[in-house]
């Protein structure tokens, strides 16, 4: 079962923060909460994302695969760092859990396929471990499909951007999901992030008004060519 869990390491009012750091070097008055939340609002909605670098995301995504996470890591750049389960160090042979897909799930003769071949490498891993092979050579066998654990610490301006790619329709499924619990995760860790997620978080033709993709979902027209 994958989930997202929100580290407290994490920025709690990042609103606010984003007001408190602008104000500085516009000679604002810093001390009031009030009008450090409204220039944080300001920042946000004047698009000045140089600022939403300022608050810091810590989090843990568990159980997702390691397929979604490759994808995850083309959205690290610059600030953003990560760390992800080892494939070395962990003991693997006794078994390793992995993401089937709804498609593959509502197929009772795909799943036994799908599982069988699971259980194939975890077999072959096993009898790869016997004839005294080291662990960090035979866990090149690790399927893509494998539930995985990353530690990251990212930023808004980088949640931002991620969403306007990953909450599309013809984004994999896989990472749609991660989006949402994400989401749900910042959500509830306060009102702040709430407000965020509800306004920012968004597919891109939220954003532009239009679809830009070839392949068109229909959630928004495709812009007109001139």
């Amino acid at each position: 079962m994958s989930s997202i869990i929100i580290q407290e390491e994490t920025t709690k009012d990042p609103i606010s923060l984003i007001g408190r750091e602008a104000g500085v070097c516009w000679g604002g008055n810093i001390t009031d909460a009030e009008k450090n939340y409204k220039r944080g609002i300001d920042c946000l909605t004047s698009g000045h994302g140089r600022t939403w670098e300022y608050p810091q995301v810590f989090m843990i995504l568990d159980g997702y695969s390691a397929r979604v996470i490759r994808e995850f890591y083309t959205h690290i750049a610059g600030g953003p760092t990560r760390l992800q389960a080892s494939t070395r160090y962990i003991n693997y042979q006794k078994g390793f859990p992995y993401v089937t897909a709804p498609i593959i799930k509502g197929n009772a003769e795909a799943e036994k396929i799908y599982d069988d071949a699971m259980n194939n490498i975890l077999v072959a891993m096993q009898k790869l471990e016997s004839l005294g092979l080291p662990r960090e050579d035979i866990g090149m066998l690790l399927p893509l499909g494998m539930e995985t654990k990353v530690v990251v610490r990212t930023n808004l301006r980088n949640l931002i951007d991620m969403s306007h790619q990953r909450m599309c329709t013809r984004a994999y499924w896989e990472y749609r999901k991660l989006m949402k619990d994400m989401i749900e995760a910042l959500s509830n860790y306060s009102d702040e992030w709430k407000y965020l997620a509800e306004k920012y978080f968004l597919p891109k033709c939220e954003v532009a008004g239009f679809c830009t993709e070839a392949k068109c979902c229909g959630r928004k027209p495709r812009k007109v060519e001139e």
